[in-house]
């Protein structure tokens, strides 16, 4: 009796053994850790609030500077850890170019909302766009596999953002006005799919181990 009980035990602990390892092949062993314990997740969802609570004027142009300037302070900030705690040197190049570039266009957009303090047109389509698009931001983020590996959550998390990015400079330049900041969203539209590109071909090898 005492051997069929211990038989049946053995059973039972490879049958567990086994499911346990078909559990980790079928989520392609990947970890995920808890989106509330995740610092690059902690700094998206900040900027998100951010602009969320943003007070909008309902004025195309300074909107969109205003909200822009807050979304690439967010993507410098996720940049910044990357380049401080990350270990890819692809990432860590990219992380800074990122850099670079925002804090250049950061400094044209505060230079714009200096020089354009007073509210002109006003426009409750592009506003519920722009509250539409954080929302979705958010959602999107919330939906991704986070690991607590910063490169892959830098990679994951950057291309939502600059697809959010993207989605903000299109609905920009089919309600805004102004020339410069019409640059500017097309310049948007032009360079970050490439990044995003550059990014999912990073992360891709990693999803399919």
């Amino acid at each position: 009796m005492k051997a069929l009980i211990k038989y049946f035990t053995m059973l039972l602990c490879c049958i567990f053994l086994v499911s346990c390892g078909k559990q980790d092949e079928n989520t392609n062993n990947v970890f995920q850790q808890s989106h509330d314990d995740n610092v690059m997740m902690q700094k998206m969802h900040a900027i998100m609030d951010e602009m969320t609570d943003m007070t909008m004027t309902h004025d195309p142009d300074i909107d969109f500077a205003a909200m822009m300037k807050m979304h690439h302070e967010g993507a410098i900030e996720m940049a910044e850890l990357e380049k401080a705690s990350g270990d890819d040197s692809q990432l860590k190049t990219m992380a800074q170019n990122i850099i670079d570039a925002q804090t250049a266009e950061i400094a044209m957009l505060d230079a714009w909302l200096g020089d354009n303090p007073t509210v002109g047109s006003m426009d409750m389509d592009f506003m519920q766009e722009m509250e539409d698009m954080n929302g979705e931001m958010d959602r999107q983020a919330d939906l991704q596999i986070i690991t607590g590996d910063v490169d892959e959550d830098f990679a994951t998390l950057m291309i939502i953002h600059h697809q959010s990015a993207v989605d903000m400079a299109s609905a920009y330049l089919h309600h805004g006005t102004d020339t410069q900041l019409s640059q500017m969203a097309r310049d948007i539209k032009s360079a970050q799919p490439a990044e995003i590109e550059a990014l999912q071909n990073w992360l891709l090898p990693k999803r399919r181990k």
